[in-house]
């Protein structure tokens, strides 16, 4: 079989490179209209008749492959890969810290055969490219899982908090979770519920940009996850990602309070109603909350780390059909998160279908679909009758903390009023007993 099989290319560009004895990872002048390019091989993906190359400015092109095109291999490539300095010699009186590796971009690199970024780091790698933490911590590594974030499940939440509960049980200082920036705001609030009592901290960091680019911010993230977890004075679960689009400062957000609000910006997480715990810059710890549980290694923490995945989250939309709720009632959930507007509203149209499902002991709870404030189902007669059909208000948790609060008080009971309950205690800190103004200044998109 051709070296080309698999490679992704069709018709004339694979005759062209047939015709050469090309293979991915060659290196390959080319020329067409009369001009020369030269560069490596990479696969192709989806439709088209270029052939793709990787030049040495580091772009890849695309060559439509015609007639008049002329393909020269002038070279054997070879297949760049990854190899981890030798980890820095540890220091017996700093603190002790585990870094747990559960994938994402922070575990990633370029593949700069394909221009893909793929899962290719373990913790240790994290540990040995970033040197500086050898002056801030004596690490452990831990691989727990190498996945990206949107493939978790609340099992994997299940699996991860028993695991930071038995690190915890041996001893260390702090714990710290490198994890994919997409639905790292889920876990950050899962793991908020399912470990109590904490005695040290729990960090979650991710990053925006792989740690092979030069515009990563992984090492300004670990760094300061790394120092917070082993010293700072809190004992909660915290997640830690770049303040600003500059490489300035760490701040340590709540695990509840946290969410990701932009695809690519290195700030792009936010405390929502609410505001960090901490700050890390220059390797200083400041601490930006009044209210905290503190760091206490006596404490014995309370593990608490089931999830109940039959849980519904349905945004209310102008036209929403009723039945939708219907469907999830009729599939057995036990739950469904409600995210209305404003206030906490959603269409009359949908009442019937939400009293039937409360009737069946479906535990309904509503959170607002805006970002900031709180809902108040008080104000209109809307909100007022949700209540009375036992609808659940989530004052201001945000959607995705409160999908995650309603699988976590599902997991610990059947009972609807028992987890209803649940829902209503403020657990981690997923409630403030009241709105502040939260001004929120975003930084020009310049410098990304």
């Amino acid at each position: 079989m051709s070296e080309l099989e698999g490679s992704g290319y069709k018709g004339k560009a694979f005759q062209l490179l047939q015709q050469a004895d090309c293979s991915v990872g060659d290196i390959l002048k080319i020329t067409s209209k009369g001009k020369t390019y030269e560069g490596i091989l990479i696969p192709r993906f989806g439709e088209g008749v270029a052939i793709i190359i990787k030049m040495k400015s580091g772009y890849n092109i695309g060559i439509e492959a015609t007639t008049e095109v002329k393909v020269e291999k002038i070279g054997k490539g070879t297949v760049p890969k990854f190899e981890a300095p030798q980890l820095p010699k540890q220091k017996p009186s700093l603190p002790h810290v585990v870094i747990m590796s559960t994938g994402g971009t922070i575990a990633s690199r370029v593949d700069y055969r394909t221009g893909a970024v793929r899962s290719a780091m373990s913790a240790s790698d994290l540990y040995g490219v970033v040197p500086e933490l050898a002056d801030i911590a004596r690490v452990d590594t831990e691989i727990v899982y190498s996945i990206y974030s949107e493939n978790l499940t609340p099992q994997n939440w299940t699996e991860l908090a028993q695991t930071v509960a038995k690190r915890i049980e041996q001893g260390v200082d702090g714990v710290v979770i490198a994890h994919g920036t997409d639905t790292m705001a889920y876990t950050s609030a899962a793991l908020s519920f399912a470990l109590q009592n904490l005695p040290v901290p729990v960090i979650l960091v991710g990053a925006q940009r792989s740690s092979d680019r030069p515009s990563s911010d992984a090492a300004t993230n670990l760094i300061g996850a790394v120092k917070a977890a082993g010293e700072a004075p809190f004992a909660e679960v915290g997640l830690a990602m770049h303040e600003t689009v500059s490489d300035i400062a760490t701040v340590i957000h709540r695990g509840t309070k946290v969410r990701k609000c932009h695809t690519s910006r290195r700030d792009t997480f936010k405390s929502v109603n609410g505001f960090p715990i901490a700050k890390v810059q220059n390797l200083q710890i400041t601490i930006t909350s009044d209210s905290y549980q503190k760091r206490d290694p006596k404490r014995k923490i309370t593990l608490k780390p089931h999830f109940n995945d039959k849980v519904a989250l349905v945004k209310f939309h102008p036209g929403l059909d009723p039945a939708v709720i219907d469907f999830y009632v009729e599939k057995g959930f036990k739950g469904i998160l409600l995210e209305g507007s404003g206030l906490g509203h959603v269409s009359k149209f949908c009442f019937d279908a939400i009293k039937r499902a409360t009737a069946k002991g479906v535990v309904v709870a509503l959170a607002s679909q805006c970002i900031w404030g709180r809902v108040d189902m008080n104000v209109y007669d809307t909100g007022r009758d949700l209540l009375s059909f036992g609808v659940v208000p989530l004052e201001d948790m945000f959607p995705e903390t409160g999908l995650v609060k309603l699988m976590w008080a599902l997991g610990q009971t059947s009972d609807p009023k028992e987890a209803t309950a649940l829902l209503k205690a403020n657990v981690a800190g997923e409630y403030s007993p009241r709105t502040l103004p939260q001004e929120e200044k975003l930084p020009n998109e310049g410098g990304n």
